[in-house]
């Protein structure tokens, strides 16, 4: 009788794939190769140079809710090793503007996020269903978190220190997060377009499906980074 490899390699490929998994080491090493593999889309330049700043050191009185440091976000699990907003400093320096302006009015601002390594944006595109990815960046085009010239922030009230409400929550992937929603109460709106327009004034430019994203004006002139938090 002929021998039949073909039959005998499923089951060899099966038990060695079993082995594999039952051993923890050679799994995370697996994971270390599939990430390192992963790199940022090339970009050609020129760039200014870049000054990633601490925005609580910047901008006097800011609060921080790091959503992506803890398991509240949509992702459902940590993605930041560390409860810190970073940005460019000349945005930085234009959210301070924005922040001064709102004091007298009783409000404060609120940062979910800034600075985002571009490894994080590719676990986010990988991990939205198709049909909500209008509120995540492709990791082949780089968001401009990763440039650090993008902030994700509400307003807060300055007595309390509770977040203002919004026609939508903070990364809800609905029609109430568009930025002319036109739903929602006359306050929240009112509240909503309040931060927009201080916003704008000082520089940054809201994304029109989220109202929560202002990405700064010279958002082109940095590069794509995937520096870790540890590392700032």
């Amino acid at each position: 009788m002929k021998h039949l490899p073909s039959l005998r390699a499923p089951f060899y490929l099966m038990k060695t794939r079993h082995n594999i998994l039952r051993q923890p080491w050679l799994g995370m090493l697996l994971s270390i190769f599939s990430s390192c593999a992963a790199r940022p889309p090339h970009e050609a330049g020129p760039f200014r140079p870049g000054e990633l700043v601490e925005l609580t050191r910047v901008v006097p009185g800011l609060r921080l809710d790091i959503r992506y440091a803890t398991t509240h976000n949509f992702m459902g699990r940590v993605l930041y090793p560390q409860a810190r907003a970073f940005l460019q400093r000349p945005a930085a320096e234009a959210l301070a503007q924005v922040q001064a302006e709102l004091q007298p009015l009783g409000y404060g601002l609120m940062v979910f996020d800034g600075y985002r390594p571009w490894r994080i944006t590719k676990q986010m595109w990988e991990h939205t269903p198709t049909d909500k990815k209008e509120f995540v960046a492709d990791p082949r085009k780089g968001s401009r978190h990763n440039r650090g010239c993008a902030v994700d922030l509400t307003l807060c009230d300055l007595t309390t220190g509770h977040e203002i409400e919004m026609p939508g929550a903070y990364d809800e992937m609905s029609p109430r997060s568009y930025a002319a929603y036109a739903g929602g109460t006359a306050a929240q709106r009112t509240a909503r377009d309040l931060l927009r327009a201080r916003m704008e004034a000082h520089g940054f430019t809201v994304l029109p499906a989220e109202w929560w994203h202002f990405d700064f004006q010279d958002w082109k002139l940095y590069p794509i980074q995937d520096v870790p938090f540890e590392q700032l």
